[in-house]
């Protein structure tokens, strides 16, 4: 297995619809993109790709992976298509990271799209709802805001979780979104805002929910000897990670917490792990990134994420799943303001001192602001990374707000229904 470089990447703006354009016109956008900041490229250097789009229903159409290798001027090397629910284009992330890892390619196009703004809102939550059970959860009015709000206030029994915790962290990535042109929903919002916006499933309002969005990413993924030769400033793939677990929650046995570097058996001895309340998909995922980037404890050694905060509740618990705080310790977490960037006014009062070192976590502004595009969801969280690592946020947002001062190693977190598949990522500055 040899090392793996991002060397560029390119997004399209996500919104609600993009009725101007089609998928394949959304992915030459982003792949023009890249393409243009790393200038000693040429297409006749790419290998091969990889195409990740959720489902074939948003596009109407079959083999939409090979219409977009054809229009890209990509044939006839090889390509295929990667689906995983919610986690897609993570999975698209590190299936570009495995074939240049294994040798298979020098430089590899992670590319990906969703169009989901061709169909109403109920027949798009009834396409995804498909990503559920069909034969147990699907017949019986299962849909995933449904889930996620049992989830959360079972999260709220247990731990004492509250919705003004949850509020919180609308307001902390619709602010940082407010910085980021290719967002859908940026917006400064107060708690009571948050809590008075349509109440889709209790606890969980329209403001705790991502919006379903159209849009694209790409990604340019090399080998150690042609990202040198092609780029100035590559980021390195350090460790990748993937979990998985059942389909349905009723099925998904207790046990034993797994366990993390920093991490002690004792600390977790009253548990009931995983419950509904925790992804142990995630938890088997950042482990596994862990261990192979190196990393000891992750409060030390990360300076942001981007994780998949499909709700609020969501970030909540995979701040915890990724051993940012303890299980249980979510809610506080963000109340101590760790996971918000330093030099934003968010509206919120933050104690002074905090057991935890400052985080950001989304300051792309996540799924809640940015949108989500399925397929294109992990791509745009690697291409914030790539930037966020170079040290040029302000070039490709025009504004440096965003940028963290001098980061050196970030996670991006990509996650599919109620954690049935979850990739982690880690990405380090070379």
């Amino acid at each position: 297995m040899r090392p793996v470089y991002m060397i560029s990447g390119g997004i399209t703006k996500f919104a609600k619809a993009l009725p101007k354009t089609d998928f394949r016109r959304m992915v030459k956008d982003a792949y023009d993109y890249a393409m243009a900041d790393l200038p000693k490229l040429s297409r006749d250097q790419i290998d091969g790709s990889v195409c990740s789009y959720f489902s074939d229903h948003f596009t109407r159409q079959l083999m939409a992976g090979a219409m977009v290798q054809d229009y890209l001027g990509l044939n006839p090397k090889p390509s295929r298509r990667v689906e995983g629910g919610g986690a897609t284009g993570g999975l698209c992330f590190q299936s570009a990271w495995e074939s240049v890892a294994s040798g298979r390619m020098d430089v590899c196009l992670a590319m990906g799209f969703e169009t989901m703004g061709r169909v109403n809102t109920w027949k798009g939550n009834e396409f995804i709802a498909l990503a559920s059970d069909t034969n147990f959860d699907y017949p019986v009015g299962g849909f995933y805001s449904g889930y996620y709000a049992m989830m959360v206030i079972r999260h709220m029994h247990e731990f004492g979780t509250t919705v003004e915790q949850m509020a919180k962290v609308s307001i902390k990535n619709h602010l940082n979104a407010m910085y980021n042109p290719y967002a859908q929903r940026p917006e400064k919002l107060t708690i009571a805002d948050v809590r008075a916006s349509m109440m889709v499933a209790e606890p969980l309002t329209i403001l705790d929910i991502c919006q379903m969005s159209e849009g694209a990413a790409v990604a340019i993924l090399a080998s150690e000897e042609m990202a040198r030769k092609l780029c100035d400033n590559p980021v390195l793939i350090s460790g990748v990670g993937t979990g998985t677990d059942a389909m349905r929650m009723a099925d998904r046995p207790h046990g034993e917490v797994l366990l993390l570097s920093h991490e002690n058996k004792e600390e977790y001895a009253d548990l009931k792990y995983p419950g509904v309340h925790s992804f142990r998909g995630g938890r088997a995922a950042a482990k596994q990134a862990y261990q192979m980037a190196g990393i000891q404890d992750p409060r030390a050694e990360l300076d942001f994420v981007e994780l998949h905060d499909a709700y609020t509740s969501s970030e909540i618990q995979t701040c915890e799943d990724l051993g940012l705080c303890k299980y249980g310790e979510g809610g506080s977490y963000v109340d101590s303001g760790t996971p918000f960037m330093a030099n934003l006014d968010y509206g919120l009062s933050f104690p002074e001192k905090s057991k935890w070192r400052r985080l950001p976590v989304n300051p792309s502004g996540g799924l809640l602001a940015c949108g989500h595009p399925v397929g294109a969801t992990g791509l745009m969280q690697a291409v914030f990374a790539f930037w966020q690592l170079q040290g040029t946020i302000g070039k490709h947002l025009g504004d440096a707000t965003l940028q963290l001062p001098e980061p050196k190693r970030g996670l991006i977190h990509s996650h599919a229904g109620t954690g049935t598949y979850i990739t982690v990522s880690i990405m380090e500055k070379a």
